[in-house]
């Protein structure tokens, strides 16, 4: 029996707990689903209730949203063309992650929102695809998902695993469960020494924990790159252009502040403004016109015209290309304590770029960049804007930060080959495996 009476006890209090809250995460999707329209669909799902018996499939892949499937596009690609006989499930926990998948992969894969940790809805889910691999992205430590694998015999991993010093201090009031939690796991692909060791006072075994490197710095330059940056400046390529990618609710004020002191000094400059979340698109535009300026979307118009001071850009899946276009780039949710969000992308296609100080999702990321030279950390809106201001007016240094950038990430390269070499042995065929896999 893998259950001891320790672990059967902090899984009934934890289900108990969960059982208990149900009704809140139906109010979580009605709250929701007044924001954004896409959580008031698939409910069935989020409870593991599904229309019909579906083949079974050998990988499961989960990505929580846009991010974490961004992340994991070279592993899905690399492994659906070597073994393209597999079939793939991805689950994701947000509408844009869903949006995502199906962008990139389209029917080719079975997809579905992962169901909340409960009991039932996990065994129901497990049972009706069945799978024969867990691949799990970064963070994702649900107690009886991860229990639910191990249970049936289902080979499960973490890959490109983050673990800050302060999600560490947050696991530790589970630390009981946790650490049961985190032994059930085949390997874990830590994307740096630093979210090793984290995993490892969490509680994993440390022959298990692998220092793999971060997934994102072999992301890939979108396809049609080239020709997306010349089709926007044939519109209007003489005037200077910066954009706000990514930001959230509190930081939108200082975006506008920004843009209007940059103004001041370049009239003609053109924001490109990319919230982080599809229901802030239309506030966003909102708010740029109740500033006083002309504001265009990508949906309604396509490219900025040359009047235009605001381009919205409320598409998903465009924000590398729409990096390319900038001269500058400011990377949000680093202005208040969400963590940061993705620095490499920007540096992959050669865009200088400006960050806010909350980094915690992104600490090796971000000093790596700070010491090679290639990003301005500044406090606030006003350094900011300072910051974009000095990379406009001097090409120069411009230059000095994208090459910097795009160096770091072409070093940075190689965590895919030692992801796949860690799940070859488990993969359903087998075809890339070369030794045992050792437990």
């Amino acid at each position: 029996m893998r259950m001891d009476l320790t672990e059967r006890f902090l899984r009934g209090l934890y289900s108990a707990v969960l059982y208990v809250l149900t009704p809140v995460t139906v109010y979580h999707l009605i709250w929701r689903g007044f924001r954004f329209r896409e959580y008031f669909h698939r409910w069935s799902e989020r409870y593991a209730s599904y229309p019909g018996p579906v083949p079974r499939v050998d990988i499961w892949l989960h990505a929580v949203s846009v991010g974490e499937v961004n992340a994991a596009v070279p592993v899905v690609n690399a492994l659906r063309s070597a073994h393209p006989e597999l079939r793939w499930l991805i689950t994701t926990i947000t509408p844009t992650g869903s949006e995502r998948v199906r962008a990139l992969w389209g029917d080719s894969v079975e997809h579905v929102y992962v169901p909340y940790d409960l009991p039932g809805g996990v065994r129901r889910f497990l049972r009706h695809f069945r799978p024969r691999l867990a691949l799990v992205m970064e963070t994702e430590l649900w107690p009886n998902l991860l229990f639910g694998c191990r249970d049936q015999d289902i080979p499960t991993y973490i890959l490109n695993a983050r673990l800050s010093a302060r999600s560490l201090r947050g696991y530790r009031v589970l630390s009981p469960l946790i650490a049961r939690v985190v032994r059930t796991l085949k390997r874990i692909g830590a994307q740096s020494a630093d979210d090793a060791r984290h995993f490892v006072a969490l509680g994993a075994n440390e022959e298990r924990v692998i220092n793999t490197g971060n997934l994102k710095f072999d992301i890939a330059a979108p396809a049609g790159l080239a020709d997306f940056v010349q089709a926007f400046k044939d519109q209007d390529g003489s005037r200077p252009v910066w954009i706000a990618a990514s930001t959230h609710e509190d930081e939108e004020a200082a975006v506008i502040s920004i843009h209007r002191r940059l103004r001041e000094r370049w009239p003609d400059l053109l924001l490109l403004w990319v919230p982080r979340h599809p229901e802030r698109f239309p506030r966003v535009a909102e708010q740029a016109r109740a500033a006083g300026w002309t504001v265009a979307t990508r949906r309604a118009a396509t490219w900025p015209g040359s009047e235009d001071a605001v381009f919205v850009v409320d598409t998903l899946g465009e924000l590398m290309a729409f990096y390319a276009c900038a001269d500058v780039a400011f990377v949000g949710g680093s202005l208040q304590a969400i963590g940061g969000h993705n620095l490499l992308e920007p540096a992959a296609v050669g865009t200088a770029m400006v960050t806010g100080p909350h980094l915690h999702n992104f600490v090796e990321i971000s000093r790596r960049l700070q010491e090679a030279g290639a990003l301005d950390i500044r406090e606030d809106d006003a350094g900011i804007a300072e910051a974009i201001g000095e990379l406009l007016q001097d090409p120069v240094l411009r230059k000095q930060r994208v090459e910097a950038g795009r160096t770091l990430v072409e070093q940075g390269r190689g965590a895919l080959a030692r992801t796949l070499e860690m799940i070859a042995c488990d993969l359903p065929s087998g075809k890339l495996c070369t030794a045992p896999a050792s437990m």
